[in-house]
């Protein structure tokens, strides 16, 4: 898969529950569509997927889903991490399979304090059983959620053993000087932030584009700074983008942002979240859309389309 494909914004798709705690496929299916439709990749099997709340197995079943369902497997880049090696292999080999344009891979996770010679090894273990020309692999610095984090050296030592496999970074540390950090060492990379917060700076750097949370509400917007962040308006761009995201990011983020998907989408049951997480309450529910309203947010498109065959 080429890598310029590699650029622009995928948001970590939000996966909707029943009331009962199954995937709603059909939901599901059409908030990927309205998501396409507003110029936003999938980056299915994200943290704000709850991917580490679905088995392999639903993974799976959904991967396939969207396959053939006529989504384009050029716009997907599925999160394919597992605590067990095993299973990444599955999702990883699943993810090449259907032609996506990369995955994005966790380091393990469980275990902390571990040694980078562990991590690294846990990484090429996957590539290399994997054994296929076309896998491209993101690695996904995350280390508040993680508690293992994705080194400079670490980064060197896998682009150097696998340098058309490896061929980039979603950078959720939150910290800048780190993207940079990244940017300067490494400029063949597609290094993606995780807030839209820091993409006009990370797009000023040569960064690849944006890897967020709020790409799920917020798609077209995060889009537009993407596609313009060179042009004389950016900066005001980044600033309309900037009240959006402090309002997500101040609160449970993914009850959140089901939350707004679901009242703006005319679709209830899309607030459900797995536990441990803790689905809204109708005054916080209340307390959010009134701090996004405030600040003229809206999901242009979404309502009706979530419940529709």
């Amino acid at each position: 898969m080429p890598t310029e494909l590699l650029s622009g914004v995928f948001a970590p798709v939000l996966t909707p529950f029943k009331a009962d705690l199954s995937i709603d496929k059909r939901a599901h299916l059409r908030f990927c569509k309205w998501l396409l439709a507003n110029n936003a990749g999938l980056a299915v099997f994200g943290t704000n997927s709850e991917a580490n709340s679905l088995s392999v197995d639903e993974r799976l079943e959904l991967l396939d889903n969207l396959l053939a369902s006529g989504i384009p497997a050029s716009r997907l880049v599925p999160g394919t991490a597992a605590s067990a090696l095993p299973d990444s292999v599955v999702l990883t080999r699943a993810a090449v399979n259907a032609g996506s344009a990369a995955v994005l891979m966790l380091p393990p996770f469980f275990y902390k304090n571990v040694s980078e010679d562990g991590v690294f090894a846990s990484y090429a273990e996957v590539i290399e059983r994997i054994g296929d020309a076309s896998l491209k692999v993101l690695l996904y610095h995350i280390p508040q959620f993680s508690g293992v984090p994705i080194t400079l050296p670490l980064i060197d030592r896998l682009v150097s053993r696998y340098p058309d496999t490896v061929v980039g970074l979603k950078d959720s540390s939150g910290v800048l000087e780190n993207t940079l950090s990244v940017l300067r060492e490494f400029p063949q990379l597609r290094v993606f932030c995780a807030s839209e917060s820091l993409l006009l700076e990370t797009m000023r750097h040569g960064g690849a584009g944006c890897i967020s949370a709020c790409a799920n509400v917020n798609p077209a917007a995060i889009d537009s700074l993407c596609n313009n962040w060179d042009q004389p308006n950016a900066e005001s761009l980044q600033q309309v983008l900037n009240p959006v995201r402090k309002i997500f990011e101040t609160r449970p983020m993914i009850a959140a942002l089901k939350t707004a998907t679901a009242r703006l989408g005319s679709h209830a049951d899309f607030a459900t979240v797995r536990p441990p997480l803790v689905r809204f309450g109708e005054a916080q529910g209340d307390e959010l859309m009134s701090a996004l309203a405030a600040v003229g947010f809206a999901m242009p498109g979404l309502s009706g389309e979530l419940s529709q065959g």
